[in-house]
């Protein structure tokens, strides 16, 4: 059974409510039904062990500094050049995840490095799969940078909250040293991921491919390749 993120204690202790209401105004069945939608709601915070948490898996991905994983579950919605006007300024290259609510929520980072900026937006809670929901949404977007062979490399991606899901929760600063595949927060109740990758990089995924968060190999570096 999956550990629960600590989220889940609050959220499902809302959740609760309707069916407390049912029960104290004389409505057993009503109440016993809607039990189910505190169970729901603490399984949407289900937060399984990944590689990254294996011993084996960590040292494997801290041997791999060409590896870029997914940080979230999902399926892919765009993988090739960045959108207009929702990629930061420069050249990138773009991977985008969309969630449902039956996806595991919580977010891992795609790489090692230091996190060198975190920068939070509120905005709008339009449907994640929408083009808009990128640049209008509720969002974090987290900034990694990491010396290899002296030269530096560096990511951005960003936790974008869709038409269910009402918040964002980033648990990384400045200044922060993570390890691929390490936990970051999550978003609650439906949202899209999107990371920004270099030109030279190699994209390993294709729109529709599914993504397991902290597993899936969503790009490469070449080695001694473009920063």
């Amino acid at each position: 059974m999956s550990a629960l993120d600590r989220e889940a204690g609050s959220a499902a202790l809302v959740a609760t409510v309707p069916a407390a209401i049912a029960a104290l105004t004389g409505h057993p069945r009503t109440a016993a039904a809607l039990l189910s939608l505190p169970i729901g709601v603490a399984a949407f915070f289900r937060d399984p062990d990944r590689a990254p948490d294996t011993p084996e898996g960590a040292a494997q991905l801290a041997d791999e500094a060409d590896v870029v994983v997914a940080p979230a579950d999902g399926k892919v919605m765009h993988a090739g050049p960045a959108q207009a006007g929702v990629a930061p300024p420069g050249a990138w290259q773009q991977v985008s995840i969309f969630l449902s609510v039956f996806d595991v929520h919580i977010n891992r980072t795609p790489y090692a490095g230091t996190v060198t900026e975190v920068t939070y937006r509120p905005g709008r809670w339009l449907a994640a799969y929408k083009f808009e929901s990128a640049t209008e949404n509720e969002r974090s977007e987290i900034t990694i940078e990491r010396m290899v062979n002296g030269r530096t490399r560096r990511i951005v991606f960003r936790q974008i909250v869709g038409l269910v899901a009402r918040r964002v929760v980033t648990r990384v600063v400045p200044g922060q040293e993570l390890a691929t595949g390490e936990r970051i927060g999550l978003m609650k109740f439906g949202s899209r991921m999107d990371i920004f990758v270099p030109p030279g990089v190699t994209l390993q995924v294709a729109k529709g491919d599914r993504t397991v968060a902290g597993e899936t190999v969503i790009a490469r570096w070449q080695p001694g390749g473009t920063p």
